[in-house]
């Protein structure tokens, strides 16, 4: 039996090479996965192609290309993402509130004018393949890392928007400073049975949602294991057992 209220957390990204092996996630993990996440490797290559596909199997879709740009070119960029039906879509947080408040705006314009749901905008805080080192020695930014992600995430909320894109480690910080109401998505998830890869910031899918992160993304040990419907129920048995 699909516990519905895991169901609905769990995103799975789509962060495949070919059109076909995305569809054929799509269509065999679907029962299982909430959302299906479209980031910039799928979408450049087959655009509206795999949306519509994820459309038409009446599944969310979450647009991952991570909007930074001046505020008038995200507004428009947007009203697009929101004509073609996202249910997410993301910008960077550290584009400035105001390039922040006009993608919703822009987004809102849109729900009005072709009647649909207003979507999830969610601010990506720090990526999570970012480490400290990396912020102060390459970025040149001594800030502490969850220092920086909670005052991002603070600009988000003061721009209107829904939530932030953050690591597990933020998850308990974002939550005390900006409220259970806040959204946080929560990337660099890997099973207690899966590899690292390239990740610095990561967890469990039940340690991340203990923490209180509202939507887990799983990516590679879905889309790379043998038998992915076995991986994904090992997945929700992971989730659901006891402490």
């Amino acid at each position: 039996m699909i516990d519905k209220e895991i169901k609905k957390r769990l995103v799975l990204a789509l962060d495949v090479e070919d059109i076909n092996e995305a569809k054929e996630l799509v269509d065999s993990l679907n029962p299982y996965i909430g959302t299906f996440k479209v980031g910039l490797q799928l979408f450049c290559g087959y655009g509206l192609e795999i949306i519509n596909y994820i459309k038409e199997k009446n599944s969310n879709f979450f647009l991952d290309v991570k909007l930074h740009d001046i505020p008038n070119t995200v507004e428009k960029a947007s009203y697009n993402i929101i004509k073609n039906g996202a249910n997410f879509f993301n910008v960077h947080a550290t584009g400035g509130i105001e390039m922040m408040r006009v993608a919703k705006k822009g987004a809102l314009e849109a729900c009005e004018k072709y009647n649909k749901k207003p979507p999830i905008i969610l601010a990506v805080t720090m990526l999570t393949s970012i480490s400290q080192e990396i912020l102060e020695n390459e970025l040149l930014n001594n800030t502490n890392i969850e220092t920086l992600v909670i005052e991002l995430a603070k600009n988000a909320k003061k721009a209107g928007l829904d939530g932030v894109v953050a690591s597990a480690r933020e998850l308990k910080a974002i939550k005390k400073e900006l409220g259970n109401d806040f959204i946080v998505l929560t990337p660099g998830i890997r099973p207690s049975w899966s590899v690292v890869d390239d990740q610095k910031r990561i967890a469990t899918p039940k340690s991340a949602i203990i923490d209180g992160a509202d939507y887990i993304v799983l990516g590679r040990a879905i889309t790379k294991a043998h038998d992915k419907i076995e991986a994904i129920k090992k997945i929700y048995q992971e989730i659901k057992e006891e402490n």
